[in-house]
């Protein structure tokens, strides 16, 4: 036997694939809500009428995505040859030129990113769905990315309905609630979107995720008992990120798979959660663009500072920016644990807010 062929048969796992985020299981526990409420807006489709666009938002990695991709394909699945859906993540596709090109790709049609203008890809999508003739509903994960680099791309796909007879619907995914506030009203209102807000999951719902998972992924008996537990906790403690959890999990079996064992135990999680934490905080940081990033390297340099400071420096330093938007920026950067925050009340003077960034710890 070759030393690849014996890599490949491993003691532990029958589908290491069910602990990534991509892995869409047959069922989805404690979304079952969302589930119906995304498949009724999406249902008109089936019956050649307008869907009812829809926008999903809530904290990162509490099923937003999962679930939207789940109804697409219940969707495909029961009426594929007369809807067709297209799921796009707008961080690599964030100017309308892009976007278009890439849905007429993920339709079948060779169109090159670049090199055509927007209308005459607009007019080639109008052709390409005339001749398919079948209704249309597009997924816009992150959405909040061509939000802030071309909002012009949304009324485009919106004003595609206008040439064909077929509808064309969004589903439009964000950890932000507020992303439409500042848009231009004409492409608001063409929008009409029904929102829907996703909740971070509990203790126990997180367990019964990752133990659904783990019954995807390993061998019956391989995982000990306490050890989803673990896991589920240092996620819930992490802002409720599923990723989090699945993370634990893929590198608890790694040491356990080094060190030559049959069963993932509880002490393989206990070498691993600090190094999790530290891995997830540096994707994070590497993905965040705009506002975002400007705050965090705002704190890069400060220990710790009072709010009012910081947006005295922001302030200078970039754009203007209101407090509100501020504090909302500073939410969600807290809700990914990018940073932290600490009230404290002086006498008259009232309560002050302090900010500090989470600092990453290196071990050897």
């Amino acid at each position: 036997m070759s030393i690849f062929q014996q890599l490949q048969e491993s003691k532990i796992y029958k589908n290491e694939q069910a602990l990534s985020m991509e892995f869409l299981p047959d069922f989805l526990p404690h979304r079952e809500t969302h589930i119906q409420q995304i498949a009724n807006n999406l249902n008109p489709l089936t019956k050649g009428r307008k869907p009812q666009n829809t926008f999903i938002f809530g904290a990162p990695g509490i099923g937003k995505t999962c679930v939207t991709r789940f109804v697409f394909r219940e969707l495909e699945n029961f009426a594929g040859e007369k809807v067709d859906t297209v799921f796009i993540n707008t961080w690599d596709y964030n100017t309308a030129t892009a976007l278009l090109a890439k849905i007429a790709v993920e339709l079948g049609y060779p169109l090159a990113r670049r090199g055509l203008s927007k209308d005459e890809i607009i007019e080639k999508l109008v052709e390409l769905l005339k001749r398919k003739n079948k209704s249309l509903i597009i997924g816009l994960d992150e959405v909040d990315q061509i939000v802030k680099k071309d909002e012009s791309a949304l009324y485009d796909l919106l004003r595609i309905n206008q040439y064909v007879n077929s509808p064309v619907g969004l589903v439009m995914i964000s950890n932000y609630e507020d992303i439409f506030a500042n848009v231009e009203p004409r492409i608001r209102s063409s929008l009409d979107a029904e929102e829907i807000k996703f909740k971070s999951y509990s203790l126990e719902e997180m367990k019964s995720i990752l133990k659904k998972r783990c019954e995807d992924a390993f061998k019956p008996g391989v995982v000990q008992e306490g050890v989803v537990l673990l896991c589920a906790n240092h996620a819930v403690n992490r802002g409720g990120d599923v990723r989090v959890g699945l993370e634990c999990l893929r590198k608890a079996a790694k040491v356990c798979e080094e060190e030559g064992g049959s069963k993932v135990t509880v002490e393989h999680v206990k070498k691993i959660l600090l190094g999790v934490k530290s891995v997830k905080v540096q994707i994070m940081q590497d993905r965040l663009e705009g506002v975002d990033k400007n705050i965090v390297e705002l704190l890069s340099k400060e220990k710790e500072i009072i709010f009012s400071k910081l947006n005295s420096k922001y302030n200078k330093s970039y754009e203007q920016l209101s407090d509100t938007s501020l504090k909302q920026h500073i939410n969600y950067l807290e809700s990914i644990g990018l940073i932290r925050t600490r009230e404290e009340r002086k006498g008259s003077q009232g309560r002050k807010c302090y900010l500090s960034l989470v600092r990453r710890k290196k071990f050897t």
